[in-house]
């Protein structure tokens, strides 16, 4: 679950979400403990769903509001090279 998808989703369904991820990576590390888990990539990825929840909850007790990056506008004119920016410097 990327940021984005935990800002779209309720209160509940993220405390449901979270709930879910803590049980399943609890599940994962016994398995780790076994020797068992076959995907041990799945705990960080769990972990970093949890916190995205997490962010998207404390930004709504905070009352933030907050904007998607965007890509920048490429800046215009040419871009100077290093003795362009010495001949400026030098004026």
């Amino acid at each position: 679950m990327t940021i984005i998808e935990a800002r779209g989703l309720s209160e509940g369904e993220l405390a449901s979400k979270k709930r879910d991820a803590r049980e399943e990576i609890f599940n994962l590390r016994l398995q780790q403990q076994t020797g068992r888990l076959e995907k041990p990539s799945r705990l960080r990825e769990l972990k970093r769903s949890i916190a995205h929840i997490e962010t998207a909850l404390s930004e709504r007790r905070l009352g933030l509001k907050v904007q998607s990056k965007t890509k920048a506008a490429p800046a215009e004119g040419k871009k100077k090279t290093a003795k362009g920016a010495e001949a400026d410097l030098a004026k």
